[in-house]
């Protein structure tokens, strides 16, 4: 089971066991994250799972859809590491990953 390293907006961070073939949001999310709304439920609908990715997972992720690009552009935190966490496949590949979950709009 791979490994994701969440950090939480006060700079907490905690390691947890996450699925392969669930998205990182719904990683954060089932393992007790509250402050990720994850509002569309990963539909790529809103930008409540935004997230900072470590930028040495960047090549190993999908490029970004052009709905993500635009949902994110609504986000006034976003970065060059931003990712909607609903649109990250977890997978054994990025055992690993370590993401921050972005301010609150």
């Amino acid at each position: 089971m791979p490994t994701l390293i969440v950090t939480t907006r006060d700079g907490q961070e905690r390691a947890v066991n996450g699925t392969a073939g669930l998205s990182v949001m719904e990683v954060i999310r089932d393992n007790g994250f509250d402050e990720l709304l994850a509002l569309c439920g990963g539909c790529c609908s809103c930008a409540t799972c935004h997230v900072h990715v470590d930028p040495d997972f960047a090549a190993k992720l999908s490029p970004m859809s052009e709905d993500e690009n635009d949902l994110l552009d609504s986000s006034s935190d976003r970065n060059e590491t931003s990712r909607l966490g609903c649109q990250i496949e977890f997978t054994e590949a990025l055992d690993g990953l370590r993401v921050t979950i972005a301010a609150e709009d």
